[in-house]
C-alpha cells in the first residue's frame, strides 16, 4: 500500500475528553504526530481557544488533519478555505469511539490511504466513497512520494475511462500499482506512463518520477528561464525536477533561491557536481542528471542553513504568530532559555531541544550558528517580542564579532521574527496605555550600569513619555525600584495611572491599576510588567488609555 503523500506530521484534533483514548490509539501508530485539544477542557499536547480558528490555521499550513467529532462540525469549519483540490491536505472525521473513519478532503494527497491505516487500528471499514479507488482498491491519481501526476484533468478522463470498461497497462516502474486491481491488457491503449519525458497527445496516464537534478554552475538573474529551457531541450518535464544543486560558493544567492522556490523543489550545496559530469544532458548552461527512480535531495551535498529568532508572545498560545509558529514546525534544532524552550513545545522525535540557563545568550548564540552553518533548520526562542531585551541582539552581537573566525556564518540565512512584547500585551489588557508616545526600560544592572539607568529614567519622565519598565525588582537589587519611582514622581503628578500587568498571557494571570502615588516595591516583582502613564493618560471604569493627542 502506497503511503500518505505528505511530508508534515498529523495533526489529531479532539474536542473534549471523551475523544482522547481514541486520539491516544491514532498518535501512537503515528509517533511524531501530536494532539490539539480545547484549552480548560481537555489534557493534550497543543491547546486551542477556538476550534474552527485552529483547524483553519492548521489546515493553510498544508497540516493534514485527523479530527475527532461529527463530519458535519469538519466540513462547515473548513468550508471557507476550499478552493484548490491538489493542493488540499489530507482531512479525517474520525468518531470520537473509533467506530468509524471518514475521509473529508485530500483526495490527492492520499487521505484514502490514510483512512485505511486508521481504520485498521479500529478492525473498520473506512467509509471511503471515491469511485476509482473502491473500483480498483488504489488511487491512480495519488502517487506515492517521489512521483508527480502530469495533469489532474487528464487523470480524471484517464480513470473515467477505466471505469467505463477500458483496459490499461502500465510502462514503467511502478511498483505501488503491483497490488492494484486494474482491468489490464498487453494491448491496452490507456497507458500508465511512468516517465520523466513530456508526453503529450493521447490518452495515457503521465506519471512523472522526481528523478532528474540540475546543477546551475554559474547563478544569474536568468536562472528560471534557462532552467525551463533546459528541460525543454531534452523533452524533460518539470515536475520530474527532483533538486537543483550549485557550488557552495553561491548558497546565498537569491537567484538561486527564486529558481528553487518557482520549481517547488530543495536547493543543495555542493562543493562539485553531484554526478558524473561526462553522462549529463547540458543545455542552456545547465546540467541535468536523469535518474533511473526518485532522487532523494537530501542525499545530495547540503541545504543552505537557516537561523530564525522568533518571540513566543507573553506565553498564550494564540498570541504567538504564525510566522514564528510557522519557524518552529519547521525547525531541526531549537535553542533557548529552558523555561522559553518548554514553551515552546512538545516537539516532533526528529526535532532536537537545546535547553540553557537564562545568561548564557552569546554562546546559545554561537551554538546556533554552527548548527545552521551546517545546513540545518534552527530557531533561538525568546519570549515576548526577540528584539526587545531577548535573542535577536545576541544573535546579531555573535555574527558581528565571530564571522571574521567563522566565515560560514555569513552564508546562513538570518531572519528575525517579531512577537508580541510583554508591554504590548499588558497594555492591550489594560486598554490603550501606551496609546502615544512612550519609551520600554529594563531596569536590570546586569548589563548597564545603575547610574545610566536613573539618567535615563529621569530623560524619560521629564520628556512626558509613558513607561513599560521591564525586570522591575529582584532580591538581589530590592532598592532599586523605589529608586525608580522616587525620580519619576519629581517629574510626574502622584495621580498618574499606573498599571500592573503580572503573568499576562499565563497562567495565574493578574492585572490591576494604582496612582503612581501608591506604587512601591511590595507590589511588583520579576514577573510583573510596569507601565506608567503620561500626563494625559486617563483612567475610566477598567480602562486605562492615553489619547493620542496632545495639549
Amino acid at each position: 500500500m502506497a503511503s500518505v503523500n505528505t511530508a508534515k506530521p498529523l495533526a489529531i484534533v479532539v474536542l473534549g475528553g471523551t475523544a482522547l483514548d481514541t486520539a491516544r490509539r491514532i498518535q501512537a501508530r503515528y509517533p511524531d504526530t501530536r494532539v490539539h485539544g480545547l484549552a480548560n477542557r481537555v489534557a493534550a499536547d497543543i491547546a486551542y481557544e477556538d476550534f474552527g480558528a485552529h483547524l483553519r490555521e492548521l489546515y493553510r499550513a498544508n497540516v493534514p488533519l485527523v479530527v475527532l467529532c461529527s463530519a458535519g462540525i469538519v466540513i462547515r469549519a473548513l468550508a471557507a478555505c476550499l478552493d484548490d483540490k491538489c493542493a488540499e491536505p489530507p482531512v479525517l472525521a474520525v468518531a470520537q469511539d473509533g467506530s468509524a473513519v471518514v475521509p473529508l478532503l485530500g483526495g490527492m494527497r492520499g487521505v484514502n490511504v490514510l483512512a485505511r491505516e486508521i481504520a485498521a487500528l479500529f478492525d473498520i471499514a473506512p467509509a471511503i466513497t471515491t469511485s476509482g479507488e473502491l473500483r480498483f482498491s488504489q488511487c491512480l491519481l495519488a502517487p506515492p512520494e517521489g512521483y508527480v501526476l502530469a495533469d489532474i484533468e487528464r487523470g480524471k478522463r484517464f480513470v473515467s475511462n477505466l471505469l467505463a470498461g477500458e483496459t490499461t497497462r502500465v510502462e514503467g516502474h511502478a511498483p505501488w500499482l503491483d497490488r492494484a486491481d486494474l482491468p489490464r491488457a498487453v494491448d491496452a491503449t490507456c497507458v500508465v506512463r511512468i516517465t520523466p519525458h513530456v508526453v503529450d497527445g493521447d490518452d495515457s496516464l503521465p506519471i512523472h518520477p522526481r528523478c532528474v537534478t540540475a546543477w546551475i554552475e554559474d547563478a544569474s538573474n536568468d536562472c528560471i528561464e534557462r532552467l525551463r529551457a533546459g528541460l525543454r531541450v531534452h523533452d524533460l518535464a518539470p515536475p520530474a525536477l527532483a533538486a537543483i544543486a550549485a557550488p557552495s560558493s553561491a548558497m546565498t544567492s537569491e537567484w538561486l533561491a527564486q529558481a528553487a522556490e518557482a520549481f517547488g523543489v530543495p536547493l543543495r550545496f555542493c562543493e562539485r557536481t553531484p554526478f558524473d559530469p561526462a553522462h549529463a544532458l547540458n543545455g542552456e548552461g545547465i546540467a541535468f542528471d536523469v535518474a533511473p527512480g526518485p532522487v532523494d535531495a537530501t542525499a545530495i551535498g547540503h541545504a543552505r542553513g537557516t537561523l530564525t529568532v522568533i518571540g513566543l508572545g507573553p506565553g498564550r498560545a494564540d498570541w504567538m504568530t504564525p510566522a514564528a509558529k510557522h519557524a518552529l514546525a519547521q525547525a531541526q534544532d531549537i535553542l533557548g532559555y529552558e523555561t522559553y524552550v518548554r514553551m515552546a513545545g512538545p516537539f516532533h522525535a526528529d526535532q532536537h531541544a537545546h535547553l540553557t540557563d537564562n545568561r548564557e545568550e552569546l554562546q546559545r548564540a554561537r551554538h546556533a550558528f554552527e548548527l545552521a552553518s551546517e545546513g540545518r533548520r534552527v530557531v533561538v526562542v525568546s519570549s515576548g517580542d526577540p528584539g526587545v531585551f531577548a535573542m535577536a541582539a545576541a544573535v546579531l552581537e555573535a555574527l558581528d564579532t565571530g564571522r571574521v573566525a567563522h566565515p560560514e556564518w555569513d552564508a546562513v540565512k538570518l531572519v528575525v521574527e517579531p512577537g508580541v512584547s510583554a508591554s504590548l500585551g499588558t497594555a492591550a489588557c489594560a486598554g490603550a496605555p501606551l496609546g502615544h508616545d512612550f519609551c520600554v526600560l529594563s531596569l536590570s544592572d546586569n548589563l548597564k550600569p545603575w547610574a545610566t539607568i536613573e539618567t535615563r529614567i529621569a530623560h524619560a519622565a521629564q520628556a512626558d513619555l509613558a513607561m513599560a519598565f521591564y525586570n522591575p525588582l529582584s532580591k538581589a537589587r530590592p532598592w532599586q525600584f523605589d529608586r525608580a519611582v522616587e525620580i519619576v514622581r519629581q517629574y510626574r503628578d502622584a495621580a498618574t495611572p499606573v498599571v500592573l500587568g503580572r503573568n499576562i498571557g499565563r497562567p495565574g494571570e493578574r492585572l490591576r491599576t494604582v496612582t503612581l502615588g501608591e506604587l512601591n516595591g511590595t507590589l511588583v516583582d520579576m514577573r510583573t510588567m510596569i507601565i506608567v502613564g503620561s500626563s494625559t493618560t486617563k483612567v475610566f471604569s477598567d480602562w486605562v488609555y492615553t489619547p493620542r493627542w496632545y495639549a
